[in-house]
């Protein structure tokens, strides 16, 4: 069966961001889950960000994130702009800041669209211009005694 932009389910919903935000508390998959849920998605994508045990050849000891108090405001100009540029039947974004061990979550990310390669490509295009974009920095100090920061922007 030939696919129609007729129907309304093929269009982006009217208000498609369900879920924006940056905590200190612990990250749930299931909560970005169900808040891009939506009955005309035909795809949902979906990113998790975990803390690794090394970086540049090196161990990890501890890391932590920070942000600019702007970090919000920015995170959504990023989703408007993918929900401008597909059919975003849902999105959400959120980001941890702290400390944070080795295996925890670091950003949940995911996009509901009509469509599979919409909804890969609109979530590929939310966790690249957020880590791009968004003022949350990395702070990693390694097993060694060094540290770095690495910032997203």
């Amino acid at each position: 069966m030939a696919r129609t932009q007729d129907h309304p389910g093929e269009q982006a919903a009217a208000d498609p961001i369900r879920l924006l935000a940056i905590r200190e508390s612990a990250l749930s998959v299931d909560e970005v889950f169900r808040a891009v849920g939506d009955d005309a998605a035909g795809g949902i994508a979906l990113f998790v960000g975990t803390v690794r045990n090394h970086d540049g050849g090196q161990d990890v000891g501890a890391l932590g994130y920070s942000c600019h108090p702007s970090a919000e405001d920015e995170l959504r100009r990023v989703a408007e702009k993918v929900v401008a540029d597909f059919p975003v039947r849902g999105l959400a974004a959120v980001h941890r800041v702290g400390e944070l061990e080795v295996g925890d979550l670091a950003v949940v990310v995911a996009v509901a669209c009509p469509h599979r390669a919409e909804a890969f490509a609109a979530c590929r295009k939310l966790i690249d211009d957020l880590k791009h974009e968004v003022p949350i920095w990395k702070h990693q100090q390694f097993s060694d005694g060094t540290e770095e920061w690495v910032g997203a922007c």
